[in-house]
């Protein structure tokens, strides 16, 4: 069974990140956005995102609140502007249409995770759509690639991850995964390590076209 990460992966969109941690965090009078801050809540789910923006900033706002902004902000871009990585909406069709199984494996919110398939055309192929926050568990923990397989009724050794971030490919890989890396210009520094911990890197989906 395939698995898409969708920011990054499917989907070019890492950029709106980067402006929008910058336009909320200027809201708040906080200017440059720290280098530090960008690598954590990278790597995490929103949740934990924003707990961890209202703690480190003194914020006096609820953590939903901050992750409404946050959707609220990026809901425009989903649904109405973001385009695909090369080749990656045509891959998924044919992989749905000769049968494959297919599933979106995301930490970004489900309301843009299902703007963003609509918009282009790609919720029919999907089985499942999941993402870290409802799972209750991060994708750098390989415990939330085992209790994806086990929603989907498929064995580890039958899941295969299309991923970006070296940090989810190397839990995948833990969890007994087959790994194909696809690189995004947010993890450029981070070849090397992907080479190592991915089964295939990089993964071009229009290449295999």
């Amino acid at each position: 069974m395939y698995f898409f990460d969708l920011d990054g992966t499917l989907l070019d969109s890492n950029g709106i990140w980067l402006d929008i941690d910058r336009d909320f965090l200027a809201m708040h009078g906080i200017s440059p956005v720290p280098e530090d801050y960008t690598e954590y809540v990278t790597h995490h789910s929103f949740p934990e995102a924003a707990a961890y923006t209202r703690r480190r900033f003194g914020l006096d706002i609820p953590e939903e609140d901050i992750c409404q902004a946050w959707l609220d902000m990026a809901l425009e871009a989903y649904s109405h502007q973001l385009p695909l990585k090369p080749g990656a909406g045509e891959y998924v069709r044919r992989a749905h249409a000769r049968g494959e199984h297919c599933a979106l494996l995301s930490s970004c919110m489900p309301e843009l995770c299902r703007a963003a398939l609509a918009r282009h055309g790609l919720t029919d192929c999907f089985s499942h759509i999941l993402t870290a926050a409802e799972l209750g568990l991060e994708k750098r923990d390989p415990a939330l690639y085992r209790r994806a397989a086990e929603i989907c009724g498929v064995p580890n050794g039958d899941c295969v991850l299309f991923d970006d971030s070296p940090l989810a490919c190397a839990a995948a890989r833990k969890a007994g995964w087959r790994v194909y890396g696809v690189a995004d210009p947010i993890f450029a520094h981070n070849g090397a390590e992907m080479g190592k911990v991915c089964h295939v890197y990089p993964f071009e989906f229009e290449k295999e076209l």
